[in-house]
């Protein structure tokens, strides 16, 4: 039997081909509609009969017009340094209030974070190189040396394996967010498994 899911139509399909790959070769069927919070959802009655209902009054689906139609969803990330950038960098506020909006509505959201480094839990994460740190390390010392003057010196060095574990775990604790990781292969399986385990 298959299944079909929900996709945000914010996500390029150019930027997902692997999981794609993983959805046709498994009988998952793919249908995308904007949402509110996360990447993916379960296709079910409810969110069947939000979109009919919209249909038949020949009115554009919104983000909003979802809220209360599921309570789970995965959001993906195609890298760490993705999170990185979502949690310690300038995208913080807006991923943290699609956090605030996923535990308001009571929707678990799963952040499921893409990597080939061997990151598999969150008890990985203290250990990971953030690759910028050598490039940082490397401007510094050439402006040190005064050798390098065209690039402006960084003010600041790239965040840390255990700054970005503490801060995941402060946003688990807060707002009931989950970080999961897998390899980019793994992913189309991992979400077809967090959005259906609510359903047996």
């Amino acid at each position: 039997m298959s299944v079909m899911i929900v996709e945000d139509v914010g996500n390029k399909i150019d930027k997902h081909i692997v999981k794609h790959r993983w959805f046709d070769a498994h009988d998952v069927e793919v249908l995308r509609a904007p949402l509110p919070v996360g990447d993916y959802i379960l296709y079910t009655e409810t969110v069947a009969d939000v979109i009919r209902r919209k249909v038949k009054r020949g009115v554009d689906l919104k983000k909003l017009d979802f809220l209360g139609s599921y309570k789970v969803c995965v959001d993906t990330k195609k890298d760490m340094q993705e999170i990185v950038g979502n949690i310690c960098g300038k995208q913080h506020d807006r991923f943290k209030d699609e956090c605030v909006l996923a535990q308001n509505n009571g929707i678990q959201l799963y952040v499921l974070v893409e990597n080939q480094g061997g990151i598999s839990c969150l008890d990985d994460v203290p250990g990971w190189k953030n690759p910028r740190t050598e490039r940082y390390e490397m401007i510094v010392s050439k402006h040190k040396e005064g050798k390098w003057k065209r690039v402006p010196e960084p003010k600041a060095p790239p965040t840390t394996g255990e700054t970005l574990a503490k801060c995941m775990k402060t946003m688990q604790d807060r707002y009931g967010v989950k970080f999961l990781f897998c390899h980019p292969d793994e992913a189309g399986e991992r979400i077809l498994q967090l959005l259906t385990a609510q359903e047996e």
